[in-house]
């Protein structure tokens, strides 16, 4: 049995999610009919305590939305440098926007509010205008980094003092929300839109959503089309993030549990590596040379465990609901069992 540790966007239906997924009422969701589309639109958007929320395919469609949303083509957006909507979305803030990014180093992606200020173009017309800053929470390449509630909220109080937008890419927000005790509420109030994605570490196959205004959300329907993201019986689907939101929320605990062990591991095991601070359910282990860090991976292939590179020299391990307590202690033993 293989042990793969590539991503929390692996995991599989439960036999009683799939049971939530055959029962579904369902419609035709671009006409607005499909029950449990609207009952997940309207729990989730309650949640964070926002008017409106629109069920999309992917994290990716759901943030180039929302970028979409806050600009106009020649604008720029502001966001750490290793952030997700710039590194790994295909180039969509060029492609669907028009936007130019500017990019700020960050303590493990999260983003300095007084930084923030000093990025803000003049209102000059040499320069492209500033009118968006995107915040991941939690940060994948800073490890599952996490931002405070404080720190959310200066990082707002910024935007709204010089009339830009806030967009928080919260593909893993229920992560932070478990490692940092506040609620979804408190985030929407931090943010003008917000993506969330169900299919990590809440276990759903697939789909996230937007959360925002009405006005924003209405005209964001109208962009999902246009970004070939409008879906009919999606119910299905929508069923199984109901089901994910009320069943598989607080087991996410685990996740962060077994990471810190397996932390505390192989920063036991590993002296010669560096490991970013485990905040969540995501390791970032990283090697002097790009040869040590293959010779790890591929005795870890050896003993069927599958971790992913983020370079090459860095590795990162990510826990989900389908590591179970029993292939942490086999993963355990696997790493006190390395020799270089």
């Amino acid at each position: 049995m293989k042990i793969d540790l590539r991503s929390d966007t692996l995991t599989k239906p439960t036999a009683h999610m799939l049971e939530a997924m055959m029962a579904a009422s369902v419609g035709d969701d671009v006409y607005g009919e499909d029950e449990s589309v609207n009952a997940l639109q309207k729990h989730v958007a309650n949640l964070f305590g926002k008017e409106a929320a629109l069920f999309c395919p992917s994290g990716t469609m759901a943030n180039q939305i929302a970028i979409k949303l806050h600009t106009q083509p020649g604008d720029e957006l502001i966001c750490a440098d290793q952030s997700h909507v710039y590194k790994y979305e295909g180039g969509g803030v060029a492609f669907h926007s028009g936007v130019q990014v500017k990019l700020l180093q960050a303590e493990r992606g999260r983003l300095a509010p007084d930084a923030v200020v000093e990025a803000i173009n003049p209102n000059d017309p040499h320069f492209p205008t500033t009118k968006l800053v995107c915040v991941e929470n939690t940060f994948n390449r800073g490890g599952g980094s996490c931002y405070s509630l404080e720190e959310l909220q200066a990082l707002y109080a910024v935007c709204k003092q010089n009339q830009l937008h806030m967009h928080i890419d919260g593909a893993r927000i229920w992560n932070a929300m478990v490692a940092k005790g506040y609620t979804a509420e408190q985030v929407g109030k931090c943010t003008d839109t917000i993506a969330v994605c169900l299919s990590k570490g809440l276990g759903a196959p697939i789909g996230s959503l937007v959360v925002g205004s009405t006005q924003a959300i209405t005209q964001a329907k109208r962009l999902r089309k246009l970004f070939g993201g409008g879906m009919r019986q999606a119910g299905f689907l929508a069923a199984a993030g109901m089901y994910a939101l009320a069943h598989q929320y607080e087991r996410i605990a685990t996740d962060h549990a077994h990471a810190q062990l397996i932390g505390e591991t192989l920063q036991a095991c590993l002296p010669q590596a560096q490991l970013l601070p485990v905040e969540t359910n995501i390791i970032i282990v990283s090697f002097e040379h790009a040869e040590t860090a293959d010779h790890f991976k591929t005795y870890l292939q050896t003993q069927n465990v599958i971790v992913g590179s983020i370079s090459p020299k860095a590795i990162r391990m990510v826990f989900h609901l389908d590591i179970h307590e029993t292939d942490v202690h086999t993963l355990q033993s696997i790493i006190q069992s390395y020799h270089v």
